[in-house]
């Protein structure tokens, strides 16, 4: 008997041990789906959240449609005179810098000079041509005459033969006068084309506008010595203004070109410009473009956007503002 109680005890504490762990799973498993369920629902509210939304508000940076570029000289030498100031408009080919160019100067007039020679000398040759082909006329009647005298025996042989020889010596010294004429002929496409390069040298010693725009500064001062390739200032090219803007990766795929927006200072509600989308990134990148610090980055990806503006005349290049891009 006692060995049976024992048993029973036993199996009634089993029989326990596996009910409660039945109970513990069956609330766990209520706990999980309730779990489930509420992420589920969290998820659907902030989609329905997302395309709920009409408006997208960002920082933004004003830049010009073309960016800012540098302006760089294409030769080196001693600045003369500085034609451009900051802030201010120039037109394409306007002149910039002038540069240093006595020597630039003297070898065109070298050449010019060279030219002039040549087609004097060119002149020359033709004019002494002239009198060689009227002696040239006359041997050969004094020839074709002795020629007549001696077929009709009134004449010698060797009077035949001295016009005839007279005749051919002239014809040689037309030919030679004649060669000599084209081969001073021939020196003023290489002189031209050596005129043509120096007048370029030249040319380059006046720096000019790439582009019609507006010099945001002026890097260069009169009597400095500019090197090549040496930057003159920003630039900036004509042309409308963009705000280029960032959208969190929520709201990516929803922006579009086209899509209509307008800028405002921060923290404003008056409207300064509006304008259109008129670029999307092709792929989402880190939350990058308005971190003043390299270590003040977010773990978020965004899209690069950019709004063309229809009124620049409120804007500063490089300014910050609010962009908001309605969604359609």
């Amino acid at each position: 008997m006692p060995a049976n109680k024992k048993h029973t005890m036993y199996f009634f504490n089993v029989s326990k041990v596996v009910l409660l762990v039945f109970g513990l799973a069956a609330c766990s498993g209520d706990k999980s789906t309730a779990e489930g369920k509420t992420q589920d629902e969290g998820s659907g509210a902030r989609a329905a959240a997302t395309l709920d939304v009409q408006e997208i508000v960002g920082v933004a940076r004003i830049e010009p449609a073309g960016e800012i570029m540098a302006i760089s000289a294409e030769t080196a030498g001693f600045v003369r005179e500085v034609l451009f100031a900051e802030n201010q408009p120039v037109a394409k080919g306007q002149p910039l810098v002038v540069l240093d160019a006595e020597l630039e100067a003297a070898q065109v007039e070298r050449v010019q000079g060279r030219i002039v020679a040549q087609q004097a000398a060119i002149e020359s040759a033709r004019a002494g041509l002239g009198p060689l082909q009227v002696k040239l006329a006359e041997a050969k009647q004094a020839y074709e005459r002795e020629l007549r005298l001696f077929q009709g025996k009134a004449g010698t042989q060797q009077a035949v033969d001295d016009s005839r020889f007279e005749k051919e010596d002239l014809e040689q010294q037309i030919q030679v006068q004649q060669a000599q004429i084209r081969q001073q002929q021939a020196l003023i496409p290489e002189l031209s084309a050596e005129l043509r390069y120096r007048q370029m040298e030249y040319s380059k010693k006046t720096l000019r506008a790439p582009l019609s725009g507006r010099f945001l500064s002026c890097e260069v001062k009169t009597g400095n010595y500019l090197i090549a390739s040496a930057p003159l200032g920003d630039f900036a090219v004509d042309g409308p203004q963009v705000a280029i803007t960032e959208v969190d990766e929520l709201f990516a795929m929803r922006v579009r070109e086209g899509l209509p927006a307008y800028i405002r200072l921060q923290g404003r509600e008056e409207i300064l410009s509006r304008g259109r989308v008129v670029f999307v990134g092709p792929y989402l990148k880190k939350k990058s473009l308005f971190s003043d610090r390299a270590d003040n980055l977010e773990d978020r990806r965004v899209r690069e956007v950019r709004v063309e503006l229809d009124d620049s005349g409120k804007t500063l290049i490089g300014s910050r503002v609010e962009c908001v891009i309605t969604l359609k």
